[in-house]
């Protein structure tokens, strides 16, 4: 069996390219199944693939840099601001799509995927906001021109997608969508009083219900693809972890919020019962993402309901808590999917030891 070490090596002496490696890699873990090549009690994630990546960054940083302050110069000298807004992002947005073209859809490099995919978010969202939106509006306070821009924002995005396929990007997209939800809102409503309001139920305006409907669908999407690649070993699993990265926080933040009064005994034991199931709802899914924002707002309650000296206690336990979940995940998880009920698709969940 070819090693990573041999496709390195390959790569070195100029036998074959970077992205002939990836695909040959790629294709060895589809053969393989059942994330061989992982430690099994890893959950994948991959930020870079070494430090070349990271010194094509660090350049896109530098450019972004000296891009900002070019454009800067002229918009501020121009007579028509808005236009020369709408003008330098085009441009910026003809390069950011080339670079992509190169680094992502040729040489399928992690790191500079996720660099690029966030510049484009920026310069889609400076060109379209600036060149659309009532400026002196929002300065004053009035988002109402910015729901059009955000839009068309997610729009783009969506088809920045479709076509270089990088998971982040529909966390961006499920982010902007929530904006352009809650502008509307606040559009028809009160504006929310405060960033609270966005997760607290009994609030006043539809924003934390909002909050919670996004986060349920976002939830479902992601587990839509977590399941059609239950041993991980492909793009939609990568597309799951980065929408259970937006749901998980919506979702625990509006329950949590919502219950957590600091005054009252049964709503706190609720709130524990109810981080427990979404403890419970992180390690059947294998991920691990609810469960950290459990665990935070857990802390949070510790903090705020307990004397001084309990409290200490507490985050001393739940920090050992976690520790033990971490070096025993995968015996928890396989005792867990024991007792699910037959009619959950255990087939489509990934495999326990």
């Amino acid at each position: 069996m070819i090693e990573k070490t041999d496709l390195q090596a390959s790569v070195s002496a100029g036998i074959i390219t970077e992205a002939q490696a990836a695909s040959l890699k790629a294709l060895s873990d589809q053969r393989q199944g059942a994330r061989n090549d992982l430690n099994p009690n890893d959950e994948p994630f991959e930020l870079f693939r070494g430090f070349n990546e990271i010194f094509i960054v660090i350049g896109f940083a530098i450019l972004t840099s000296g891009w900002i302050g070019v454009i800067t110069f002229f918009v501020l000298r121009s007579t028509n601001i808005q236009n020369s807004i709408f003008i330098s992002a085009s441009i910026g947005g003809v390069i950011i799509w080339l670079l992509s073209e190169y680094f992502i859809k040729k040489r399928r490099m992690v790191a500079p995927a996720i660099t690029l995919s966030i510049m484009f978010t920026a310069n889609s969202f400076y060109g379209l906001a600036g060149g659309l939106s009532e400026i002196f509006m929002v300065f004053q306070g009035d988002n109402s021109s910015l729901v059009l821009p955000l839009l068309l924002a997610t729009i783009t995005m969506l088809i920045y997608w479709f076509r270089f396929k990088v998971p982040l990007v529909l966390a961006i997209v499920a982010i902007l969508s929530f904006a352009v939800a809650i502008l509307i809102a606040a559009h028809t409503n009160e504006a929310p009083d405060s960033i609270r309001d966005l997760f607290l139920l009994s609030a006043n305006g539809p924003f934390a219900l909002i909050t919670l409907i996004i986060g349920v669908i976002v939830f479902i999407i992601a587990m839509l693809f977590d399941m059609s690649d239950p041993h991980r070993v492909t793009r939609r699993a990568a597309n799951g972890f980065w929408l259970h990265v937006v749901a998980a926080p919506a979702l625990v933040n509006t329950v949590a919020l919502t219950l957590l009064k600091p005054e009252s005994i049964l709503s706190n034991c609720l709130l524990i019962i109810v981080m427990i199931c979404f403890a419970v709802i992180a390690i059947v899914i294998d991920r691990r993402s609810f469960l950290i924002a459990a665990i935070g707002y857990i802390v949070v309650l510790s903090a705020t309901v307990f004397d001084d000296g309990n409290k200490f206690f507490i985050v001393l336990f739940l920090g050992a808590f976690l520790i033990f979940l971490g070096a025993r995940w995968e015996i928890i998880r396989a005792r867990l999917l024991q007792f699910l009920p037959k009619f959950i698709p255990k087939n489509r969940l990934p495999p326990s030891i």
